[in-house]
């Protein structure tokens, strides 16, 4: 058993609470991706997994035991950072060994498992170069491999692909979540990037403001958000949120999804960029900026004081200053109340925690 379990976590300097009451699972063998902007406190409740930060209230459990007061050594967690972290005098070979050796893991051992970590990163044939001969990529690798040797069942990785480039990032994502799923880890990693949440994470745990936002696996979020915060964090264009008081009430729209409640003041109606079409006697509109991405286009769009985005197969034929009108199902409609909790729309909402 190797899941990582963490109650009621805690972290403060001062007066600032920068993790407030934070809890949830993360089952053995799964991979939990901590989401939320900088600052939400994502790194620091890692930090606090990993015994690097200190914990000012709550508790973290590894495979059934309370680690909260553990050293970091003692926790049997192996840790990526974002900075590589790699001995600059040693070579690739060298690097990777060390925590071996530190820990006198016997020789024939650390050969065997150097041999298995270089040949399932690509590494064989760079084991004798120096990190300042090796590009981003390349170097990241070496910190998987030193993560592989270590043999630990919980594995910890803090944005380790924000230095590389987009394609590299893409490419060190599908040899992540492989690893993850050949070695059976429980792993915890953090990132700002939806994209790496979206295509990686069995469950994403969104951050605000050192709290939770929601839990849930990708789709969940994505397809049935909790609040306004959830609906706009994830989704490229995010999800259009309208104040019902600003559309206008001549406008052929659907403004109430099914089973909606009555909507009061300072309500309002979400729809995702993919479920807004063209429709003659829809919502009036006004052309504000085209992005072609060339599977698809972005139509940035103006109604009154609202901006909203429509996401459209292929190329569209608008231009900027055209005046088109756009609607939606109702079924696709999202309904968040004054507080930005999400009371209806497509499935039942899961409750915000805490």
């Amino acid at each position: 058993m190797s899941g990582v379990r963490i109650d009621g976590l805690v972290k403060q300097w001062g007066t600032f609470r920068a993790v407030d009451g934070v809890t949830f699972d993360a089952p053995e063998g799964t991979l939990t991706v901590l989401l939320g902007p900088s600052g939400c406190g994502k790194s620091t409740i890692l930090r606090m997994i990993a015994g690097l930060e200190t914990v000012d209230g709550g508790q973290v459990t590894i495979a059934g035991q309370d680690v909260t007061r553990q050293d970091a050594a003692k926790r049997g967690v192996s840790m990526v950072f974002q900075s590589y972290a790699l001995f600059p005098h040693l070579d690739v070979r060298e690097n990777i060994l060390f925590g071996l050796k530190v820990r006198r893991v016997a020789r024939d051992e650390r050969d065997r498992r150097l041999a298995d970590a270089a040949r399932m990163v690509g590494l064989t044939d760079l084991l004798d170069r120096k990190p300042a001969a090796l590009s981003g990529g390349q170097r990241q690798r070496v910190a998987l491999a030193r993560t592989i040797v270590a043999n630990q069942p919980v594995c910890l990785m803090d944005e380790p692909l924000s230095n590389l480039d987009a394609k590299l990032r893409a490419e060190m994502r599908d040899e992540i979540h492989a690893l993850q799923r050949a070695l059976g880890l429980t792993m915890v990693y953090v990132t700002h990037d939806q994209t790496e949440a979206m295509s990686m994470a069995d469950q994403v745990v969104l951050l605000k403001d050192g709290r939770i936002e929601q839990i849930g696996p990708p789709a969940d979020l994505y397809e049935r958000p909790a609040t306004v915060f959830a609906a706009q964090f994830l989704g490229m264009p995010p999800m259009n949120v309208l104040p019902l008081a600003d559309l206008d009430p001549a406008a052929a729209v659907p403004r109430v999804a099914p089973g909606a409640p009555d909507a009061g003041a300072g309500w309002s109606l979400g729809v995702r960029p993919e479920k807004v079409v063209l429709a003659p006697g829809g919502l009036a509109v006004e052309v504000a900026a085209v992005d072609y991405m060339g599977a698809e286009t972005v139509l940035r769009l103006r109604h009154g004081p609202l901006a909203l985005m429509a996401r459209v197969d292929g190329r569209a034929e608008a231009r900027p200053g055209d005046r088109v009108a756009v609607s939606w199902a109702a079924e696709d409609l999202h309904l968040f109340d004054d507080t930005g909790i999400r009371r209806s729309g497509p499935a039942a909402a899961p409750p915000k925690p805490g």
